[in-house]
């Protein structure tokens, strides 16, 4: 099965749909995904964006959900990126996961 996720104008994951692997001809990731773009848009309309997500990511780092970004400038086909559990993380770029701050080398002083 081909997975794709709709994306609104501001690169939000808004719905994740499962298309069958005949529907995009059996191809496999990038080739597939032109061909379920124009599945979906014919069903849900020609405006919307689509892009093919891995549920196993093997591809866009991770597989997409709803409220996760699309980042298409990540190479080599884009990202897909949860939403930041919080001030305390930063974005690792390399796996586009988020991953804890470490700890500062000078804590603040402990006022008693």
């Amino acid at each position: 099965m081909a997975h794709f996720a709709q994306i609104d104008d501001n690169d939000i994951v808004t719905q994740v749909i499962v298309v069958n692997n005949a529907t995009v001809d059996n191809l496999q990731f990038p080739e597939s995904e032109p061909v379920g773009q124009t599945y979906l848009q014919n069903i849900f309309g020609s405006d919307t964006i689509w892009a093919q997500t891995s549920y196993n990511a093997n591809f866009r780092y991770n597989y997409a959900g709803i409220g996760y970004t699309f980042d298409a400038a990540a190479q080599p086909n884009g990202a897909f990126i949860e939403p930041c559990p919080g001030p305390d993380w930063v974005l690792d770029t390399t796996t586009y996961k988020w991953v804890k701050k470490p700890p500062t080398d000078n804590p603040p002083p402990v006022v008693l």
